[in-house]
């Protein structure tokens, strides 16, 4: 398993960024749990790709194989440096390729900023007022940054850590500057697990709520996990963009769920990138290794979200890049 967090903050140390935005000292990344027994391992080994993939159903080991292999394939080559997990109530199978390397947050971070909102909302007795739901649509569906630090600011740094105690995201690491929090593929996934079904965390009306502002995410930002979703599933997506700490190595993330009703059935995938020495090219990375998820989870069935096609907004960071000293 690679660990990349010490020396990326090292490297923020190394070129200066101001300190205000230098986050809380960084641990190391947990290590990968180790298979339940009884689990079915199955590690697709392509060049320096090693992406594994288990089930506890043996009826779904070649499932398991396949999607090991497809995922590899896709991966193989890239010069995208890549953490993912992917999860499915249906067949139990789950994939992960460096689950527990930390990378920049940008953007993604705002699925977590909604959670923490809905969950001192509860503990406050109360619903949403009219101008944090204004800001949270704004957040989400548009990825605004002005309404994300307006929230950020409101739960404060110390309920934000509340919300990732009891969600037991304990790899997440939160930075004064939002976007450049620390996140692991692995607790993105407890994030959208809490997010997208019955928990003791989040209640009905809290997820029904995220749920509907993550399905109505505008075009132009409903690229990456998606691509190649078929149609009888309902898409949920979050992702962040941002070059840093350099203008060639990009950050791109994306988180979504993907839920069907009859019968019900719900299955995650989060892709964290960086070393994309552009954004189009990180959206190929996780767009390629997304697509073959969903055609083995679904066989038989048609992609309705195909790759999207380059956005005139595309190259331009998500949010303000923090400035260096000089």
């Amino acid at each position: 398993m690679t660990h990349r967090t010490a020396p990326r903050y090292c490297a923020m140390l190394a070129l200066g960024i101001a300190a205000t935005m230098i986050g809380p000292t960084v641990a190391s990344a947990a290590t990968l749990r180790t298979p339940q027994a009884g689990t079915c391992v199955i590690a697709a080994r392509r060049t320096t790709t090693h992406v594994t993939c288990t089930t506890t159903n043996h009826k779904y080991d070649n499932l398991a194989t396949r999607m090991a292999h497809d995922i590899s394939a896709k991966l193989a080559g890239r010069a995208s440096t890549v953490g993912l997990k992917e999860i499915d109530s249906k067949t139990g199978v789950t994939c992960t390729y460096h689950p527990t390397t930390h990378f920049y947050a940008a953007s993604a971070i705002k699925a977590t900023i909604l959670g923490a909102l809905l969950r001192m909302a509860q503990e406050q007795g109360r619903h949403l007022t009219r101008s944090e739901r204004s800001l949270a649509h704004r957040m989400i569906t548009e990825s605004d940054n002005d309404a994300a630090t307006a929230l950020w600011d409101e739960v404060g740094m110390r309920r934000m850590q509340h919300f990732l105690n009891l969600v037991k995201m304990t790899q997440t690491r939160l930075a004064s500057a939002w976007g450049l929090s620390l996140l692991t593929a692995h607790d993105e996934i407890l994030l959208l697990t809490v997010l997208s079904g019955p928990n003791r965390i989040l209640n009905e009306n809290s997820r029904i709520y995220a749920q509907s502002l993550m399905a109505h995410v505008i075009s132009s930002q409903r690229w990456g996990v998606p691509a190649g979703a078929p149609a009888n599933v309902t898409v949920h997506v979050k992702n962040g963009w941002l070059p840093y700490p350099v203008s060639s190595d990009w950050e791109i993330n994306s988180l979504g769920f993907f839920i069907s009703r009859k019968p019900y059935r719900n299955y995650e995938i989060v892709m964290l990138t960086h070393s994309n020495p552009s954004m189009i090219y990180g959206i190929d990375t996780i767009e390629d290794a997304a697509q073959p998820i969903h055609r083995d989870l679904n066989p038989g069935t048609s992609s309705a979200i195909p790759e999207v096609t380059k956005n005139p907004m595309w190259g331009s960071p998500d949010e303000a890049i923090p400035r260096h000293r000089a």
